[in-house]
């Protein structure tokens, strides 16, 4: 028997850069001039458009187009997109191995709106190794609510203990331990291959390879 059942990932600070996290809304505050209080006005809004309460263009007209403006929609939306890459010593390396092993129901745990979670799935082929995506826009749920575990306990069946969930975030690796998972908390590549030996998830021979694939 394998040590688990199912593995869940969180995707941005796990295998991709963050879609619109502080850094990158601070970087669009100095490309696009944006004046103070668009960090409040975010902050007013994003909850909803993380849950799909409210749609990408909803949340741009009360944060960004709450005004006029020198640039135009298009060209704010593609600089939020274009935000997502690779993670620099992230876990993509570990991911394409759990898949290819078809030893496990894999899949995304992770907050993100609608719009840039399609587009990163999209982008970096992430429905090739997940069976499932419960995203918080999919399911209405954000982490670290206890709800969004156990509902991904519900949805592909449990017992907790062998669910295993990878976060970047403490208190999203909290969540999934109070409610019965086992959860690592991301830090880079080697240190989840160390960790994922132990746990036997994966063969010590393979580590090398991991590690470098992403």
């Amino acid at each position: 028997m394998f040590p688990f059942d199912v593995i869940l990932f969180d995707v941005g600070g796990v295998l991709l850069t963050n879609g619109w996290d502080h850094r990158e809304r601070a970087a669009a505050t100095e490309r696009f001039h944006l004046d103070a209080s668009f960090e409040a006005r975010h902050l007013a809004h994003f909850d909803a458009w993380e849950r799909d309460a409210i749609s990408m263009d909803a949340y741009l007209d009360a944060v960004i187009f709450n005004q006029p403006r020198a640039f135009s929609r298009d060209e704010f939306v593609d600089f939020v997109f274009a935000q997502s890459r690779l993670l620099r010593g992230g876990a993509m390396g570990i991911l394409k191995h759990l898949a290819a092993s078809d030893k496990y129901v894999l899949g995304a745990l992770n907050n993100e709106a609608r719009e840039t979670n399609d587009y990163r799935f999209s982008k970096f082929g992430l429905r090739e190794y997940f069976t499932v995506a419960l995203s918080s826009c999919y399911l209405g749920l954000r982490k670290p609510e206890p709800a969004i575990y156990r509902r991904a306990i519900d949805i592909l069946g449990g017992p907790a203990e062998r669910f295993l969930f990878i976060d970047d975030r403490q208190e999203n690796v909290a969540g999934a331990a109070a409610v019965g998972m086992r959860a690592i908390r991301f830090e880079d590549a080697d240190t989840l291959c160390r960790q994922l030996v132990n746990l036997e998830v994966i063969e010590e021979p393979a580590m090398e390879g991991i590690c470098n694939l992403d």
